[in-house]
Order: structure tokens, then C-alpha cells, then sequence
């Protein structure tokens, strides 16, 4: 062999070698690790960390860590927590770094302490869910609230007119909206004498939500009514640094559409922001004819300086809804599951709701903060209904007998609200958060006959025939305490003292009268535990206690004793980069819980309860976040429970009769959701969601009588994209945003109700039992379409 041949093949070689070691080097990645702690070395869990341009993330552990590989080369790497301002840092990668990042308070943080009372942290021995406003923008396309909640863990939802629009229903671990306590910013938004969430008077809410949290069971001490399934604490917009706004407008099935309007003057003077939203949405229904006209406004104006935060609120709206709450009869939902019964143009629910709050947050020092806040709520609306042939003892002989007539049933109320609360933390080990909360509800009840076939002599349009007034007042104190007792451990511990006065007088709907006035005393303990196990997991285990008055139409059906919960946790959390998972088991015994009967109030659509004496839910709860790939993740949950009713009486054919354990109405035993998220290309986001909802008796009489009481298990799936257009001129961006619901098309009913009586025609001596129910259909494939352009 020449030399020259040698020579050549050995820079053959050599060249082979430098191009697999260059490609070696450049494919190798190296470990990227670090922590996220904010201003006093206090670690921050779950904070977010990510390099845009790998489309790339990670999350910090318990302690605050994270670690993840990439390749070589030079990027911009972001961490960033709720409540602080995002730091960023450009790098370069060419062999293994630590990066720490030290987060620093922003105004958010200032935002978060309007809730601070009646939330919880991420490490606590409370079971919850989070959701950021990133989150809730992804499907905030007019749907109510608890639509866009659907996908959380043991929640059930569900619509009058089937579209999720207007009047919408949310239901957790099987309880229903009664039992799930609602503060925005920490003042109570239950209706005081029903204890009900009408979230129809919240229209676009989700456009001013900067976050909530869910907390399933009793969760922490909070402001209003007691929470027996949940809490969900909603947070309003937060103050934004810089001048700017939004323009969205949505279209869709069933006529839907919604516009919304939003503006931030930004910092003025370092100091001043003033902020608002003005919305309008309007849905036909699923249903025939159910149509919902929603107009909402929202407005702030906040002032900040280092210790101090002071932010005045208001927001409301109103809202007409045509009538569909008596569903449908199971020959009517198998003739046309679209039909509504109703044909006068004006059986509509009509009501103005405007909501004032004041809040004002000063930092006293280090380690001492207050909170003073005050609510004023204004609200007034009727239902307006026709009806035919018409006793005149039910209207006070306004008319005369079998007289057609037209009647408006009034509310006409007044909340007032004063919350304060003192905290202390040492930025160490002990954090205690005291506070007192009173609150008063003044409302009229009457009932007014505007036109009559064949009205009375001497009767006039307008005339009342029944009118009651209210009056409930609410006080409570507590104080909550978490503190390490070592780096391992942390214990919590939260007592609440409520005070509870409720009386009324006068004539119901029917004219049946009422005469209230009751007095309640309630001492509500909880207490727990937390055990971190590493960086990665914990355990936790709680007990709390709880007590609750009834509501009017308890009253109303003779029923005056409290119920009490003692409810049972224990769960596990896992969190590491790609993976997290929460899994709990909750053991919630009641004594004297008053239960939906599955029957419905035939004049005002109030769901009826009658007490179980004693019942209890079993339950396993698991959800959890799981990244298949850098740009593919998936976040399952699943819930699986038993509840029941201990010995369950119920008179069937003139007879007593013990029915033993039976299921409690409208609890299913399995709720299985998951959302697969794929992210092609940067700005475009592909989400699959899909929910499984086992069978649930709409009684409590396990079709002891007939299967009437039945509503069948349903699986549906909606499909969610979002793309995003990053601009320089005019626009900072333009974001589409289209979903598609029940993409199967799917025909199911997830709500109804469902009653008994007794039959005594055919034979006076022997009583026979019969049954009756009504069903709430649910809209079939459906879309909604919308384009925001933010500036």
C-alpha cells in the first residue's frame, strides 16, 4: 500500500471519528438542576419551570427542586409561581449546571391574600384542586362556572337547557349546591335562606376569575353557609402591572353568543389601577324555546404600595331565563327530548344582582398582615308564570274560581358582609390566621297577580296574594394554625365558632303559613396532619367536623334540626418532573343529613329534602398529571365511592317499611374523567377530554317502587383547540379558541327528579303507591367559537 493511500484513509478515519464525536457532542444532553425559593429561602413546591424554545418543563418538588436534561446550546429559562413575578435566565448548555432561582413577590401575591383565609396551601392535610386563569381561559366560552369545573375530580354537573348556559348546576361527592360552600374573595355567595349558588346571576364570571380552588369534603374553615361536600374559593382579577385589554366574541350551537369587552389601565403612579369588563351572552337552549339573556359588568379599582393593598369591587348583572326547570316526562324525553311543555312567551325567571366589595390588605410588619373587608349585595327579580283554571283560595281570592291567571313570585333582598382577619407568620415555622365574619340577609317574599280571566271585584293588577320576610344573620370566629414540628412533619390545626339566627313570618308560595325563628350554636374542629417523606412524596390525614342549619324549604317541610359531619381523610402526593399524583380516602359520616327526596317543589322548582337520620360516603379519590412526551401529556382522575343511607324508612301501600342501606340520590358510585393535552407546534394546543358518570338513583328507595328512579350511566367526550398568534403592531396577540361538546353525540340525562304519592281513587281503603318522574336532556354535538384579540 502507498503512503499516499495510507495517508488517505487515514483521514477517512480521522474524519469519521471528528463527525461521530461531533455528533455525540452535540446529541449528548446534560442535567440542568436547581431550586425555586422566594425572598426569605422558603422553598416553593410545584413552581414551574420552563424553556420555551424545547417547548420544554419541569416542576419543583417539596423542596423547591427541580432537574431536568437538554441538550447543548444557549436558552432562555423561566421559572414562575403563582403570586410572584417570573424570573429569567439565559444560559449556556455545554456541560452540567445549577440554576437557583429567587422569586420575588408580585402584586398577585397581595391579590392571593383576599382568600388566604379561606384557602389552603399546597401542602395541606386538605384535599384540593387549583385551577389558574391560563386554565380556565382555555374553554371560558360562555359556559357558566360549574361547566367549566366538569373535569375535576368527583365533580358532576349540569344545565336546565342542556347547553351549559344560564341555569347550571355543580355537584361534588354526590352533594349538591346547598352543600358546597361559595366565597368570592372570601365574602360568602351562597343565597343565605336557601344556601343555593345561582351561578345564572354570575354571567362571563370566568373573565374575571384569576384563579379558584376546590376543596372536596369540609375543608377549612370558611365565611357563610358550612360546607358538607365542598368549598370553592374564587379569586377575582388580579392587578396588572401594564395597560392593556381584550376584545372576544364567541359564536355557536343553539344561537349561542357571547362578547366581552376588558380594559386595565395598568400601574398609574406606581401606585393605582382601574380595571373592568362589560358582557353580554345569550343561548337559545338545547331545549326548546329555553333561551338565556345574561348581561354582566365588572369594575375595579385597586391601590398598592409595599404594605399596603386596598381594592374596591363591583360587579353584577342581570339575567332573563325562559322556563325549563320541570324537565321532562319519560314520554315526553322519548317523543322529542328537545320539546319544552310551555307556551306562554313570558314563563321567564327575571332577576338584577349587583355586588359592592371593599378589601383592604395592610402588611403591619415582618411578620404581621391584616385584612378588613366589606360586601354590600343588592339583589331583586321575579318569576313570572301562567296557569289555567285556578282555585281562588290560592290567590287570596284576588280571582274568581277556574279563573285563568298570571302571577310574578318576587325576592327582594339585602347582604351585608364584614370580614376581618389577622395573620401571623414567622417565616419559619408557625403561620396562625385568625378572623371574625358577620353577615346579615334581609329578604321579602311576595307573590303578585297581574292579569286574570276573571278577576274579583275591587281586585287590582299587582295585587299581593302571599308575602313573608326574612331575616338571617350569621356570625363566626376562628383560628387556624399550621406548624412544622419538623422538617418532616407539620400539623394543622383550625377551630371555628358559628353563630346562626334565621326567622320568618308569613304566607308561603302555596299560602301555607310559616312562623321561624330558631337559633343555631356550632363548634367545628379540624385538625391534621402532614409528612413529607422525601422531596417527592407526602402523607396526609385530617379530621373535621362540621355542623349546618336548614335551609327555608327545610322549614318548610317541618324540618328544624341541624345536621352534623364528621368527616375522615387520608391521602398521598407524589410530584416529580414529568409525573404527579394525588390520591386520597375520605370516610364522611353524617348524622340527621338532610337528602334531596328527588322530588321537586311544583311552584317554585326547589329541589326537596327529608331527613336519612344517619348515612355516610366511602370514598377513593385519584388524580393526577402525567407528561407521555415533551409535548403530550395526560391528566386522569377518578373517583370511586359507596354512599348510603343507614335503615332508610319509607311508607309504601299505607305501610312503614324498613328498606335498609340504600344509595343516596344523585351519588354515583364511579366518576371517571381524564384530558389528553398535544402540543404540535409552539402556540397551538390540542386538548381530548372525555368523562365516564356512573348509574345514580334519583330517590333514596333503590327502585323499590320502579326503576323510574333511574338515571343510566353516560360517557361523553369534548374536544378543545386553542391556537395563538403572537403580534408586534396594534395586537399582542389573537387567540382562536373552538370546542366541540359531546363530540360522540351522545343522548344522555344527568339530572331529574323523581316523587311518590299515594292513590286512594279506585279504592278508599287500600292506599296504593305510585311514582312520577321529570328528566333534564343534555345537548347532543355541540360547538362554540371564539376569537380574543389582546392588546
Amino acid at each position: 500500500m502507498s503512503n499516499q493511500s495510507l495517508i488517505r484513509k487515514v483521514k477517512k478515519v480521522t474524519f469519521l471519528v471528528a463527525l461521530f464525536t461531533c455528533i455525540h457532542a452535540n446529541a449528548q444532553k446534560y442535567s440542568i438542576s436547581g431550586s425555586v425559593v422566594d425572598q426569605n429561602q422558603e422553598p416553593l413546591p410545584n413552581a414551574s419551570i420552563r424553556i420555551t424554545a424545547l417547548n420544554k418543563g419541569a416542576s419543583s418538588d417539596f423542596n423547591g427542586t427541580f432537574q431536568f436534561k437538554i441538550p447543548k446550546g444557549t436558552y432562555l429559562i423561566e421559572a414562575s409561581y403563582v403570586g410572584f413575578k417570573t424570573e429569567k435566565k439565559r444560559i449556556e448548555v455545554y456541560n452540567n449546571q445549577t440554576i437557583n432561582f429567587v422569586l420575588v413577590e408580585g402584586d398577585t401575591m397581595l391579590d392571593e391574600v383576599l382568600v388566604s383565609a379561606v384557602r389552603v396551601k399546597a401542602d395541606a392535610p386538605v384535599t384540593h384542586s387549583n385551577l389558574t386563569k391560563k386554565e380556565i381561559e382555555k374553554r371560558n366560552l360562555g359556559q357558566d362556572i360549574p361547566i367549566l369545573l366538569n373535569y375535576l375530580p368527583s365533580v358532576t354537573t349540569s344545565s336546565d337547557a342542556g347547553a351549559g348556559i344560564g341555569y347550571t348546576y355543580l355537584r361534588v361527592r354526590g352533594s349538591d349546591a346547598s352543600r358546597v360552600n361559595v366565597t368570592i374573595n372570601g365574602i360568602p355567595y351562597n343565597d343565605s335562606e336557601s344556601q343555593g349558588t345561582f351561578w345564572v346571576n354570575l354571567g362571563d364570571f370566568a373573565s374575571s376569575t384569576e384563579s379558584l380552588q376546590l376543596q372536596r369534603g369540609v375543608g377549612t374553615s370558611t365565611n357563610g353557609s358550612g360546607a358538607f361536600g365542598a368549598s370553592l374559593n374564587i379569586l377575582t382579577d388580579g392587578i396588572s402591572e401594564e395597560a392593556g385589554g381584550e376584545i372576544a366574541n364567541s359564536f355557536g350551537s343553539f344561537g349561542t353568543r357571547k362578547h366581552t369587552v376588558k380594559f386595565t389601565t395598568g400601574k398609574i403612579n406606581d401606585n393605582f389601577e382601574l380595571a373592568g369588563r362589560l358582557s353580554k351572552i345569550y343561548s337559545d337552549g338545547y331545549v326548546d324555546r329555553a333561551f338565556t339573556d345574561l348581561k354582566s359588568y365588572f369594575l375595579q379599582g385597586s391601590y398598592t404600595d409595599d404594605t399596603t393593598l386596598i381594592k374596591a369591587i363591583v360587579f353584577g348583572g342581570s339575567e332573563k331565563t325562559y322556563q325549563a326547570w320541570a324537565g321532562l316526562t319519560k314520554e315526553q324525553l322519548e317523543e322529542d327530548r328537545r320539546q319544552n311543555p310551555y307556551t306562554y312567551d313570558n314563563e321567564t325567571d327575571n332577576y338584577w344582582q349587583d355586588h359592592f366589595q371593599l378589601h383592604w390588605n395592610e402588611k403591619l410588619s415582618e411578620n404581621w398582615n391584616s385584612m378588613i373587608s366589606l360586601n354590600y349585595t343588592r339583589g331583586k327579580g321575579y318569576f313570572e308564570q301562567y296557569k289555567t283554571e285556578e282555585a281562588a283560595s290560592d290567590y287570596n281570592d284576588l280571582i274568581n274560581e277556574d279563573s285563568d291567571v298570571i302571577v310574578q313570585r318576587w325576592l327582594d333582598n339585602h347582604f351585608y358582609v364584614i370580614n376581618g382577619t389577622l395573620t401571623y407568620d414567622d417565616k419559619d415555622n408557625l403561620e396562625v390566621i385568625s378572623g371574625v365574619s358577620y353577615n346579615t340577609y334581609d329578604n321579602d317574599h311576595y307573590g303578585e297577580v297581574i292579569w286574570g280571566s276573571d278577576l274579583s271585584a275591587g281586585t287590582s293588577w299587582g295585587d299581593r296574594y302571599y308575602f313573608s320576610q326574612s331575616k338571617k344573620t350569621d356570625f363566626s370566629i376562628f383560628s387556624k394554625a399550621s406548624y412544622s414540628i419538623s422538617e418532616k412533619l407539620k400539623a394543622y390545626l383550625d377551630l371555628q365558632g358559628r353563630f346562626v339566627h334565621y326567622e320568618t313570618a308569613g304566607l308561603t308560595s302555596d299560602r301555607s303559613p310559616i312562623d321561624v325563628n330558631q337559633n343555631y350554636n356550632f363548634f367545628n374542629p379540624k385538625i391534621g396532619v402532614t409528612y413529607f417523606i422525601d422531596g417527592n412524596h407526602s402523607l396526609y390525614a385530617s379530621y373535621a367536623r362540621a355542623n349546618r342549619e336548614p335551609n327555608r324549604s327545610d322549614f318548610e317541610g317541618g324540618n328544624s334540626q341541624h345536621e352534623s359531619l364528621d368527616d375522615f381523610e387520608i391521602g398521598w402526593r407524589f410530584a416529580s418532573d414529568n409525573f404527579k399524583v394525588n390520591t386520597n380516602v375520605y370516610y364522611m359520616d353524617y348524622q340527621n343529613q338532610l337528602i334531596l327526596s328527588g322530588a321537586i317543589d311544583p311552584l317554585t322548582g326547589e329541589p326537596l329534602r327529608t331527613s336519612s337520620g344517619n348515612s355516610y360516603r366511602l370514598g377513593l379519590e385519584i388524580d393526577a398529571d402525567l407528561k407521555l412526551a415533551e409535548n403530550l401529556s395526560m391528566r386522569p382522575n377518578i373517583a370511586l365511592s359507596k354512599n348510603r343511607n343507614q335503615d332508610y324508612y319509607q311508607k309504601i301501600n299505607g305501610a312503614l317499611i324498613n328498606l335498609g342501606d340504600t344509595p343516596i340520590a344523585f351519588s354515583p358510585d364511579i366518576i371517571f374523567g381524564n384530558a389528553f393535552v398535544y402540543e404540535p407546534v409552539e402556540n397551538l394546543q390540542i386538548g381530548f377530554l372525555y368523562k365516564y358518570v356512573g348509574k345514580q338513583y334519583m330517590s333514596n328507595l333503590n327502585s323499590a317502587i320502579s326503576e323510574n328512579d333511574v338515571l343510566e350511566d353516560f360517557f361523553t367526550s369534548d374536544l378543545n383547540l386553542i391556537y395563538e398568534i403572537p403580534l408586534n403592531k396594534v395586537f399582542k396577540s389573537i387567540v382562536f379558541t373552538t370546542t366541540i361538546n359531546n363530540i360522540f353525540n351522545k343522548e344522555y340525562v344527568d339530572r331529574g327528579y323523581y316523587f311518590t304519592y299515594d292513590d286512594t281513587w279506585s279504592d278508599p281503603n287500600f292506599v296504593t303507591t305510585l311514582d312520577g318522574a321529570g328528566y333534564y336532556p343534555q345537548a347532543t354535538i355541540n360547538f362554540l367559537s371564539g376569537i380574543t384579540l389582546k392588546f
